[in-house]
C-alpha cells in the first residue's frame, strides 16, 4: 500500500473511530485523524498477523480493518490521557 492511500484511509478510519467511540473523548479532530493514520498502519499489521486481511487499498475490508486499528489506538489514547 502506498503512503498516500494509507493517509486517506487513515483519515476516513479516524473519523469513523471518533464517531463510533462512546462518550466524550476530549481529543480534537486533528489528534483523531493522526490516530486514524496510525490506526491504519496498526490495523493492517494486526489484520495481516491474524489472517483477516490488510489495508491494501481503499476497499470496504481495508476501511473496516483500519477503523478497528484506529478505534484501538483512540481507546488507548483516551485511557492514557486521563
Amino acid at each position: 500500500m502506498d503512503i498516500l492511500s494509507c493517509i486517506i484511509l487513515g483519515l476516513v478510519a479516524g473519523a469513523l473511530a471518533k464517531w463510533l467511540m462512546p462518550g466524550n473523548d476530549g481529543s480534537g479532530w486533528l489528534m483523531t485523524m493522526v490516530l486514524g493514520i496510525a490506526g491504519a498502519f496498526v490495523g493492517g499489521f494486526i489484520g495481516s498477523f491474524l489472517g483477516l486481511g490488510t489495508t491494501g487499498g481503499l476497499g470496504v475490508g481495508s476501511i473496516i480493518t483500519a477503523t478497528i486499528g484506529a478505534f484501538v489506538l483512540l481507546f488507548v489514547y483516551n485511557k492514557v490521557a486521563k
